[in-house]
């Protein structure tokens, strides 16, 4: 949550501030606001609201200088108001700071400043950081025997010092980016626990929280790791580790490109990534089909054939869309591999102690790489040597690089706070999961054909379902005006309906729930009334004619009914209110085409609700706090 952005060159900073404010968004939108380093000090332009409004501030109150920081903002401790917009000042303004994360310690640590006489003007933890960079650099120069915090062109080291006593304090998690007065030219980031990338360009440096700023600006990077601190000036880049002295940065490539961040026509995020699906999808089967061997090649797991063979349980672990698509996860590990495979909420895993025997393998399924809860999980199964793996979207994220191996989903940026492309990319490259333990062991060699025939077609039956979007949209005309929605599907369909009542609720506001067709009358029948639509998820399948009777009896209570069906179902016609047809594919590959219906369904509901899309309230893209 919350993006920052830093530069140190010679461009006019507020210019690259700016863009690359826009281009975090996603990553929170309460306030933004930027600090420059000048020839007078330290110059601060924040402002609650959107980046436009910031924007239009710096346009009218503009700030040079070719040195700064920039901040946008997903609140946590403090309203979203101009005061607890960042960046913060600490001291008497010799020291300014943005920060991502939660500083858990901050209420004592900010009664002991207080005590020493520093005035706090917001309600936020990272004014507390930031006054304590400014006591611990007074501390330092008054060792030194300088003369006070007013001489002029400080060491870095000293800074540097002040940054490590600082950080010796902090307890929680921090993405910091921080500029010193007296040390023009220079800005500083540490890392915790909250992701910072770094990109290395021609006579310049940049920071972000994540490396879409620096897309178009240079195609070097490298990406701190926690308790890293950077030094980053026009000329040069330092690394040093807290506790083990000066790193070598490991440089990387940066593959994204500009069209990967841009709208290119589309007048959402949201929407494009919709469409973007069958590529997506085709990205994640690229290179991994094997049809002479009939299975899926997994080469990122780092496990033996005879490793993988002992492994007798899955563990799959996520929050909200991944953890969906990992319980269509449950169902493919199960059915295809015959594995006991169990989903684990990541906030939950991690405070409990489940028996896991040392045959027991983890997934970590996140689109980000960076979320908290993931990643704590993760850490805590490694921690007792279970051998843990990724389904990640983001290279060089923390969980990418913390996992013994694993699988990228190559699904491309994906902007919208609203999580859609990934939850399709996570759901195919489990199937291959699947498929891949299946063959290792038991599954015949025509079942693993015929299964790899079917996959290569997805991307061609994706594209057939986006078919149905004038449909959606005349459905979400006649029912945006509800309030209350239920969704309904059975076996791999139960997913998809939890993940559509996700969608709906994440962009649209509108209370939704998600449950299996069967459990609708063991309690929530009872909310079925004229102004609660069901939608049910009912392609043919095994159980297809029980789904139907679980229509029928919202029906006779004069529920609303719209229905997800296979092409030319006339029965399903017969009883709902609003059909909205898909490709017929098999049980086990419907959610990937079920799920698009229901995500063009909750943008066009939220579009006629006035909600914006992209950037719904609350939420951010990036969950890195608890």
């Amino acid at each position: 949550m919350c993006g920052i952005v830093g530069y140190a060159g010679f461009r006019n900073v507020s210019d690259f501030l700016l863009e690359g404010l826009h281009r975090l968004e996603y990553r929170g939108y309460d306030s933004a606001g930027i600090a420059v380093l000048s020839e007078t000090g330290i110059d601060v332009r924040k402002r609650a609201g959107r980046v436009t409004e910031l924007g239009m501030l710096i346009e009218s109150q503009p700030i040079p200088g070719s040195v700064g920081i920039g901040h946008t903002r997903w609140a946590t401790h403090g309203e979203p108001t101009d005061v607890n917009s960042h960046p913060h000042f600490g001291g008497s303004g010799e020291v300014a700071v943005v920060h991502n994360g939660v500083i858990e310690n901050y209420d004592s640590l900010r009664k002991q400043l207080q005590q020493l006489g520093y005035v706090f003007r917001s309600q936020t933890d990272t004014e507390v950081a930031a006054h304590l960079l400014a006591h611990h650099l007074n501390e330092q120069i008054r060792l030194e025997g300088l003369g006070g915090s007013g001489e002029e062109g400080l060491d870095t080291d000293l800074c540097l010092k002040a940054v490590e006593a600082t950080l010796a304090r902090l307890k929680g998690t921090y993405g910091l980016a921080i500029l010193f007065r007296e040390c023009p030219g220079t800005l500083i980031a540490a890392r915790c626990g909250s992701p910072l990338v770094i990109g290395i360009g021609e006579n310049e440096s940049f920071l972000a929280s994540d490396a879409s700023p620096l897309v178009g600006y240079t195609k070097e990077v490298v990406y701190l790791s926690d308790n890293e601190i950077a030094v980053l000036s026009q000329s040069a880049l330092r690394i040093e580790h807290r506790h083990t002295g000066k790193v070598r940065p490991s440089i990387q490539t940066l593959s994204q490109v500009n069209s990967d961040i841009e709208l290119n026509g589309f007048p959402h995020y949201m929407l494009k990534e919709i469409y973007e699906q069958p590529q997506t999808v085709e990205n994640a089967l690229r290179g991994r089909l094997d049809s002479e061997e009939a299975t899926a090649v997994m080469g990122g797991l780092n496990l033996s054939a005879k490793e993988l063979r002992r492994i007798d349980r899955i563990v799959l672990t996520a929050c909200g869309t991944s953890w969906h698509a990992g319980l269509v996860g449950e169902y493919l590990l199960e059915e295809f591999a015959r594995m006991p495979t169990e989903v684990e909420y990541a906030s939950e895993l991690r405070y409990r102690n489940p028996p896991m025997s040392d045959r027991t393998l983890v997934f970590a399924i996140t689109q980000s790489g960076e979320t908290a809860d993931t990643l704590a999980a993760m850490r805590e199964c490694k921690r007792k040597g279970h051998p843990t793996l990724a389904i990640c979207n983001v290279v060089g994220s923390s969980i990418a690089r913390e996992a013994d191996g694993g699988i990228y989903l190559h699904a491309g940026p994906e902007i919208g706070v609203a999580s859609t492309k990934a939850f399709t990319s996570q759901v195919t490259v489990l199937t291959l999961l699947a498929l891949y333990f299946a063959r290792m062991r038991h599954m015949s060699f025509p079942t693993g054909q015929r299964i790899i025939k079917q996959l290569r077609n997805m991307p061609e039956m994706i594209q057939k379902t986006l078919e149905c979007h004038d449909k959606v949209r005349e459905v979400a005309d006649r029912y945006y005006h509800f309030n209350n929605y239920l969704y309904l599907g059975r076996l791999y369909n139960f997913p998809v309906a939890l993940e559509g009542a996700l969608k709906l609720k994440e962009i649209s506001y509108i209370h939704a729930e998600g449950y299996p067709a069967a459990e609708m009358k063991h309690g929530p029948i009872a909310l079925v009334d004229e102004q609660t639509p069901s939608v049910f998820i009912i392609p043919r399948g095994a159980i297809y004619s029980k789904v139907i009777s679980n229509m029928e009896e919202i029906r006779a209570r004069r529920g609303p009914v719209i229905a997800i069906a296979c092409e030319g179902d006339l029965d399903v016609a017969r009883i709902a209110d609003e059909v909205i047809y898909v490709p017929e594919v098999e049980e086990y590959l419907q959610p990937l085409v079920c799920a698009i219906p229901l995500q063009l369904l909750s943008y066009h509901i939220a579009l006629l609700r006035g909600c914006n899309v992209d950037r719904p309230r609350n939420l951010a893209k990036s969950v890195t706090v608890e």
